[in-house]
């Protein structure tokens, strides 16, 4: 994929160990950064202009190659720029297809006077840091970086908003579209998916021509990009700590196997105040992390922030009722990208384009096709303003109202110094056509579905010291704390569940607990699941190893638990035989694709699992639900390997830019790292393949501040720089791994 001369390596001097890291450039007055024995970068300004400068310059210097990289993509110039192939290109069609390298200048009006300052002193800093640094990989395959601007700050925005966040929703809703179109019952439909009788018009959807289908294409952008998904935070009240003060944690459940981590953490100090904690290369501040006043973490809400319309298209227009003159028919506006490739002629392609977004189709075919939209396509402004303004953030409430300004979708909880605790949702949701919840498609042509704006940010989920002394938020559904009901395909709560059940046993949680908790790999899903399976077989007097092995296992999916490993084989043969049988319409074919390729069963797998816990699911017919638990086993039994959590569950730490093409003995890789945990414990430790590759769910970083001291204890699944010559490449994978913790004061 890489052009690579092996002899550059030789010349590779180890960069970015020093201590003190010098600074070249027209530096800001007073400025200094230092690195601590984790190699965290603390910088030190007079004023926090003066700290965001050396943020943006650390970035540059540490994340020289995933900063370039995130604006290569976003403009979807992969194959002008580095590496000119078919799959090079289908990335660069889709971020030329979402657009968001185009209307950044309308973007930059929108930020206030101090904003656009701070912004621009941290641009300065990125670029100073570009021009001091002094050899990379990227550099080495000839890339020569453009000035950084404030617009590719947004650009990266819009990036970190969507990274599979809104894509899951994207695909989950065509992947609806496809079961209907393959003659699916609704009553199946219905057990799986957010729907009722009164609104689903089948012979509507049926009537929509498919271009692009999750069901058999690999969904191949996200080879560059780490799929951000799943995640743990939780506050907990003074009164039910040990010191009598509130206590944030955070663990984001991202694609972990990939160097350098996604995060990077810094300490900003300067005369008037600090902050430290996590942030993403390319975005000024800090994401997630504390204050003296705060402390906050985040995890991604399944808002549904995509929706689809079904155009009629003729001539390359799209048909729009009128109640006074008929149907009336208007021309799409076209968008020709042309992608420049260095190995191969330029590629020019058209996006037809209206108000409900962009047209999956060619509108000069006569046919009904999808035009999709992302509420946030034209964002970034806003969030960044939201987020250097909780650099100032006294208390609680105030971070609640200004988090609820960020416009992608997340779950914020809060704790301030006189510990208050809060929850806040943050995003655009539309507002939508009553009974319409934005999950099916939409008929184009009728102009009451159009979306009508947008719900105020003090209607969606938020909560302030609620009476049970915490808050847990782990993507589970939390509707119920809002006037709106942004979320209609939430993932799973069974993380949620067990980490509420753990934090209302005690009132004297403290770091350590917290810590303890973020590594608990006890599964609730397995215990519904054994809670029928285990009396069946009994019942059936089956006597082997794996039935010993279940029988006395606890349920947690540790590294020495031969158990764990047993029930996954179990439970992966039990998916495809309910799932794929031959009546469901999917086919056994179709459901391993889904499972092995596709993040469908990853990302929404408990939808799945009501259906196999139900004894009267429609889906059970040939089989009932006893007898697909029973032959599953005895199928998967068969293949029993017998071999520890440790043993399966292990992956590859990728290189970025490389993508594990590079002799192991270069050391970019790391290889064969096991994770802890499964799917639904809390500490998560899945691993699947999706588009092709080798990916995973597990906390990227860990996090957890208490407001009766200064300090952050994290621990990050790699390292400060992203140059593997460097000391500070995989520093603290090890530490990440066995669950020891840094101070950051």
């Amino acid at each position: 994929m890489w052009e690579f001369k092996f002899d550059e390596i030789d010349k590779m001097n180890v960069l970015g160990n020093r201590k003190v890291i010098a600074i070249s450039g027209n530096k800001p007055d007073g400025l200094s950064i230092n690195r601590d024995d984790a190699g965290v970068p603390h910088i030190h300004a007079e004023d926090f202009n003066g700290a965001l400068w050396g943020s943006g310059y650390t970035h540059a210097i540490d994340r020289y190659s995933q900063l370039l990289m995130m604006r290569i993509l976003g403009q979807g110039r992969l194959c002008e720029l580095l590496s000119d192939d078919d799959e090079s290109l289908a990335i660069d069609k889709f971020f030329r297809r979402a657009n968001w390298h185009n209307n950044l200048d309308a973007e930059i009006t929108k930020l206030d006077e101090m904003t656009f300052a701070l912004c621009q002193s941290y641009c300065d800093g990125i670029n100073a840091g570009l021009k001091a640094k002094k050899i990379s990989a990227l550099k080495l395959l000839g890339y020569s970086p453009e000035t950084w601007k404030i617009q590719d700050t947004i650009l990266v925005s819009r990036m970190a908003s969507y990274l599979t966040l809104a894509q899951s929703q994207a695909e989950i809703e065509h992947f609806f579209i496809e079961l209907v179109q393959s003659g699916l019952s609704f009553e199946r439909l219905a057990e799986l998916f957010p729907i009722n009788k009164e609104t689903f018009d089948r012979k509507l959807i049926e009537s929509v021509q498919l271009q692009e289908k999750i069901v058999p294409n690999e969904v191949i952008w996200n080879k560059a990009l780490p799929r951000m998904m799943a995640s743990n935070n939780w506050v907990i009240a003074g009164k039910k700590t040990k010191s009598g003060h509130a206590i944030v944690a955070n663990d984001p459940h991202l694609e972990v196997n990939r160097l350098p981590n996604v995060w990077c953490e810094q300490s900003l100090n300067w005369q008037d105040g600090h902050i430290k904690g996590m942030g993403m290369p390319g975005l000024p501040g800090v994401v997630v992390g504390r204050t003296s006043n705060l402390a906050w973490g985040a995890t991604y809400t399944f808002m549904d922030t995509i929706d689809s319309w079904i155009e009629e298209c003729d001539a390359g227009k799209f048909k729009v009722n009128d109640d006074e003159q008929g149907d009336k028919w208007q021309q799409f506006t076209e968008r020709v990208e042309f992608i420049k490739r260095k190995k191969h002629p330029g590629h020019s392609i058209t996006f037809y384009e209206n108000d409900h977004g962009v047209l999956d189709g060619n509108p000069y075919k006569k046919n009904r096709y999808l035009c999709t939209r992302w509420i946030a396509a034209e964002s970034g402004a806003k969030s960044l303003i939201a987020s250097l303004q909780m650099a100032d953030a006294q208390n609680a409430k105030q971070a609640m109202s200004y988090l609820a300004d960020f416009e992608s979708a997340w779950n914020w909880v809060i704790a301030d110094k006189n510990d208050n605790i809060a929850y806040q949702m943050s995003g655009l949701m539309p507002i939508r056509k009553h009974n319409w919840n934005g999950f099916t498609p939409a008929p184009g042509w009728d102009a009451s579905y159009d979306w009508q704006g947008i719900v105020d940010s003090k209607d969606l989920p938020r909560c302030y010291n609620p009476e049970e002394g915490f808050i847990v938020t782990a993507n589970q559904d939390l509707n119920y704390l809002g006037k709106v009901d942004p979320i209609n395909m939430p993932m799973g709560n069974y993380r949620a569940a067990r980490i509420s059940e753990q934090l209302m046993q005690s009132d004297l949680h403290d770091v350590n607990s917290c810590k303890d908790l973020q590594f608990d790999v006890y599964s609730k899903q397995a215990e519904a699941f054994l809670v029928i399976l285990l009396p069946l077989l009994k019942k059936e007097n089956e006597q082997s190893k794996g039935v010993e092995m279940l029988e006395a296992w606890d349920c947690r999916y540790d590294f020495d638990s031969i158990a764990a490993a047993i029930f996954e084989d179990f439970y992966k043969v039990l998916r495809i035989k309910v799932f794929g049988s031959e009546n469901s319409a999917m086919g056994e074919r179709v459901v391993k694709h889904l499972c092995s390729q596709t993040g469908i069963f990853i990302d929404f797998y408990q939808n799945f699992d009501k259906v196999l816990l139900n004894k009267d699911s429609a889906w059970f017919t040939k089989l009932s639900r006893d007898e697909a638990f029973l032959t599953a086993f005895q199928e998967a039994k068969k293949s029993f390997a017998y071999k520890t959590w440790r043993e399966v569950n292990t992956i590859t730490f990728k290189n970025l830019l490389f993508q594990g093409k590079l002799p192991k003995v270069l050391g970019f890789d790391e290889i064969d790292v096991p994770l802890l945990g499964g799917r639904a414990t809390a500490h998560q430790g899945q691993i699947y393949r999706s588009g092709g590759r080798e990916t995973s769910f597990s906390p990227s970083m860990r996090l957890i501040a208490t407001m009766e001291e200064e300090i952050l204890h994290t621990c990050l699944a790699g390292g400060p720089s992203d140059n593997r010559f460097s000391i500070w490449y995989k520093s603290e994978l090890q530490a990440w791994l066995t669950g020891k913790y840094k101070e950051l004061s």
